[in-house]
């Protein structure tokens, strides 16, 4: 595997591949690589002919300065992660790389970056996102991108700034890994204690609460909230949200008449997490299933 740092490097590291006309796949990560991330490694490995994994901790999506410096990094085991999945590229840029003295241009996508996180974080995040990936989509110009759906939103936003942009790129997702007890994996998952680990249980229990209400045959969106947000309660966890919404527009439904999102965020001590879940109608007295969200649908980039 080959360690680049500058767009130059990145360009000509890359440049044999397309003019040979194989395909080109990246992964965008924000380091503290785990499982989820190489899920999306493999599958890039498997489907393309060039692997690209970039790690850059994009400062400008963090609207809290002590999320920023606490985020874990350790570009070493990293590497060495990448390169034992499979990644033939390690684009590891720095901050004056990527936001070079004079740097005055944003991204944004409008209509879907308002709710949710959006409304947690604040505007500036989305427009870090879509800024932060744009540039790392043009930089790397792939032919394909993969991201995890434990970020659908942001997998939503995606989507759109290369469709309106034009960008020559198809954005692909992998279904959301998780821990053996439920958890989502996260690079944040590190900085819990012991304690915060055993309650960040909460943001799994409350998506199983709902996911197995709505396979009763519930299609209210009240009582499916309700269900989820009585499961945090043991767990003494309050949401900073907990909505059901529309998959590609993000907007609130009151019944669950199709596939919907089921999207939370809750602070588990100093550590912000978020999760989510698809629930899918059924009538009163069909077989009953469970479903993790399609894979066809989504690192800033994979967190």
């Amino acid at each position: 595997m080959r360690t680049v740092r500058t767009v130059a490097e990145l360009r000509e590291a890359l440049a044999p591949a397309r003019r040979e006309g194989r395909t080109i796949g990246l992964v965008p990560t924000m380091g503290a690589l785990h499982d989820g991330h190489l899920s999306l490694v493999h599958l890039v490995r498997e489907r393309c002919e060039v692997v690209v994994v970039s790690l850059f901790v994009n400062p400008a999506q963090f609207n809290e300065r002590g999320d920023l410096e606490r985020y874990p990094r350790d570009e070493r085991r990293d590497a060495e992660i990448a390169a034992a999945a499979g990644a033939d590229v390690l684009f590891a840029p720095s901050v004056e790389e990527v936001y070079p003295t004079g740097f005055a241009t944003t991204v944004e996508v409008l209509g879907v970056t308002e709710r949710l996180e959006g409304a947690a974080r604040g505007a500036a995040h989305f427009r870090g996102v879509s800024t932060v990936v744009t540039k790392l989509l043009c930089m790397a110009l792939p032919d394909v991108a993969y991201f995890g759906q434990k970020d659908a939103q942001q997998v939503v936003v995606i989507r759109h700034l290369a469709r309106d942009l034009n960008l020559p790129v198809r954005i692909e997702a992998l279904p959301t890994v998780r821990e053996p007890d439920g958890l989502a994996m996260s690079s944040r998952n590190a900085l819990l204690s012991s304690d915060e680990r055993a309650r960040a249980l909460a943001l799994p229990a409350a998506l199983d609460a709902a996911r197995a209400l709505a396979a009763t045959g519930e299609h209210s969106a009240h009582r499916l909230l309700n269900a989820a947000r009585a499961a945090l309660h043991p767990f003494d966890v309050e949401p900073e949200y907990l909505e059901l919404v529309e998959p590609e527009t993000l907007e609130p439904i009151d019944t669950l008449t199709h596939e919907a999102l089921l999207a939370i965020a809750a602070r588990i001590g100093d550590v912000r997490l978020i999760d989510n879940a698809i629930l899918a109608p059924i009538a009163t007295g069909a077989p009953t299933t469970t479903q993790e969200p399609k894979g066809e649908a989504i690192a800033t980039c994979n967190a």
